[in-house]
Parts: C-alpha cells; structure tokens; sequence
C-alpha cells in the first residue's frame, strides 16, 4: 500500500471544502479568482500548518483554528449585513 504523497493530501482537502461549499457558494466571479487554485492553495497551508505542530497538539490546534475561522465569518456575515440594510 502506498501512501498519500502531500499533492494527494492537499487535493483531498481542497476537494472535500469545495464540496461543503456548495451550501453556501461564493460569487467566484466577484472576487476574481479561481475556486480550484483557492481551495488549493489554502489546503497545502493548512498541512503546512499542522506539520508545523507536534502531532499530539494537532487536534485541539485544527478545532481552535476552526472557531476562530467561524467566529470570523460570523463578524463577517454580521457587518455584511449590517452594511447590506444601510446602517
């Protein structure tokens, strides 16, 4: 059995983002970029990342670096909002 290179990792990732991504998709034509290059490049950081990181720590480290990531869209979608209804 072969192991997974790092391209085949970062393709998994990038690939099973794309996907939640379709509950709530991104106007990739407003931001002027390319969906496929953006979920790849943010895959190969985050192993980047957690290669960074001692192994034992790498869970705690993927659910803290999530909250922060959802307490940021959350501001996000809140200013968004707020901007959206003029105020």
């Amino acid at each position: 059995m072969t192991l997974p290179t790092v391209q085949d990792t970062v393709e998994q990732l990038a690939t099973l983002a794309m996907e939640a991504e379709l509950a709530e998709p991104i106007d990739w034509n407003e931001l002027g970029a390319d969906p496929k290059e953006a979920f790849m490049l943010m895959a190969a950081n985050v192993i980047e990342q957690m290669e960074s990181v001692p192994e034992d720590q790498r869970p705690v480290i993927a659910m803290a670096t999530m909250t922060k990531l959802l307490v940021e869209n959350f501001a996000a979608n809140a200013k968004l909002k707020r901007l959206l209804n003029g105020q």
